[in-house]
């Protein structure tokens, strides 16, 4: 176990590769800002790794390269071993981040501006949504039929959106004595979406319309469209290096897509494996898997039954059941690192930190345990042996002090199942901001371990 900084013992040429590591994470997430982003980019790479959809098999054999894009949310990748029924290796992170979501009717006119009127997605603090440039990403489908994809505000000489906040001089009556969580309440997050009026003295709401216009001529959508439409709003930009040794990178939705990267690079690198593998990339962690896209649905039942029923000849339940109590799962998810500011929050002691290479977090939940998987020992000294030998740079960590709060993670959905689980993941500073901070080290340490444990007996 980590007991210091992993950047004392580093060489200059593991320096280099693990800088290089981190290149490539930030250019994959700079690409895949939503989950559908993520998912459409994750599929175009099994592709180009080998891997085939599950509905173009007809049977599956040892070193079959497989995958499934369950709605084009959550992705399951999988490399068959020798025998399905004697479990799998999984590793599960979550693809949502969160965010702003469009509401279904979204455009509305206020004092000559147009907005966009939005709903928040998951656990934020509101204020950090104002007077910050923001990006507009996701699907429309139009009355016809056709599909437009959206992303408006990464490129410089593409538009971004912002929520105007209170400037301090007139704050100190309407918004200095809020509580934190209502500095901005929910319904005044509301985006500037145009400013310039429609030239037709027969029009009412003339700015309104004139960006309905505007987005008639250049997506051809209409107003009505909205309601048929998955847009989400994010920070716009891209992910930079911190610290002036840049040892850090910061930047949005690295909870918890620096784990599903990583898992997604393991799966690619590991040279053989007896056992079958799986990296499942879920959705909806972050509203509480709940939905048919999430953990909480029976889509593990649906894709486990189904590569069983292509290698078992008499498949029935009790063989699924069985497969799934024999399974093993990493749930790859980020913790909170010791805040050097707010330490204050944390149990200094059970803290994980950054640069101490992937946290285990033994239990989540909050208060007494509540809606945690608390992992057995067992299981924890297993993989703690295979790292050891692997030379594995990893740490234990808590997620604050009793009774301060907690959060929980996709684990105890896993458990459910009988599958042997664990929460192992980089820990990350600011979490849930638009400007997350992970280390480099943690990101590259993380890669190895997921890598191990694909090996895993």
């Amino acid at each position: 176990m980590t007991k210091e900084n992993l950047w004392k013992n580093y060489t200059d040429e593991q320096k280099k590769v693990i800088f290089d590591f981190a290149e490539d994470y930030k250019k994959y997430l700079d690409s895949a800002k939503t989950e559908r982003e993520f998912v459409d980019l994750t599929e175009k790479e099994l592709k180009k790794n080998g891997f085939v959809n599950i509905n173009e098999k007809s049977e599956l054999k040892k070193g079959d390269k497989i995958y499934f894009n369950n709605r084009n949310k959550n992705i399951i990748a999988v490399i068959v071993g020798n025998d399905i029924k004697s479990g799998i290796n999984m590793i599960v992170s979550h693809v949502d981040s969160p965010r702003l979501d469009l509401k279904p009717n979204p455009i509305m006119e206020e004092e000559e501006f147009a907005l966009l009127n939005t709903h928040y997605y998951g656990g934020i603090k509101k204020y950090q949504w104002a007077a910050t440039p923001l990006a507009l990403h996701g699907v429309v489908f139009l009355k016809n039929g056709e599909k437009v994809t959206l992303s408006i505000g990464e490129n410089y000489d593409e538009p971004v959106f912002s929520m105007p906040d209170i400037l301090p001089h007139l704050s100190y009556n309407v918004q200095d004595e809020r509580k934190a969580r209502d500095v901005i309440k929910g319904e005044e997050l509301k985006l500037l979406f145009g400013n310039m009026p429609l030239n037709d003295e027969n029009v009412n709401k003339k700015i309104k319309q004139f960006v309905l216009d505007k987005l008639k001529k250049d997506y051809g959508i209409e107003e009505d469209d909205f309601f048929t439409a998955e847009l989400e709003v994010v920070p716009a930009g891209k992910l930079r290096d911190v610290g002036l040794d840049k040892s850090m990178i910061g930047g949005y939705g690295q909870d918890d897509r620096i784990c599903a990267y990583t898992s997604l690079r393991a799966l690619f690198d590991i040279k053989k494996t007896e056992k079958t593998v799986m990296i499942y990339l879920t959705d909806k962690e972050e509203i509480g898997s709940e939905g048919s896209t999430s953990l909480k649905s029976t889509l593990p039942e649906y894709v486990v039954g189904k590569m069983l029923s292509l290698t078992e000849k008499n498949y029935n339940d009790q063989i699924l059941r069985e497969t799934l109590w024999n399974s093993k799962a990493l749930s790859s998810d980020v913790t909170a690192a010791l805040n050097p500011v707010f330490k204050s929050v944390h149990d200094v002691e059970n803290a994980a930190r950054l640069s101490y290479g992937l946290a285990f977090a033994k239990y989540t939940g909050s208060r007494g345990k509540v809606m945690a998987n608390d992992a057995d020992a067992e299981f924890i000294q297993e993989i703690r042996q295979i790292f050891d030998k692997n030379e594995i740079k990893y740490q234990s960590g808590g997620f604050g002090k009793v009774d301060e709060g907690g959060g929980g993670t996709v684990a105890k959905f896993l458990a459910y199942y009988g599958i042997r689980t664990v929460d192992a993941g980089p820990a990350l500073l600011s979490m849930h901001s638009l400007f997350e901070i992970s280390s480099k080290a943690d990101l590259y340490e993380t890669y190895r371990a997921y890598k191990v444990f694909f090996e895993l007996d």
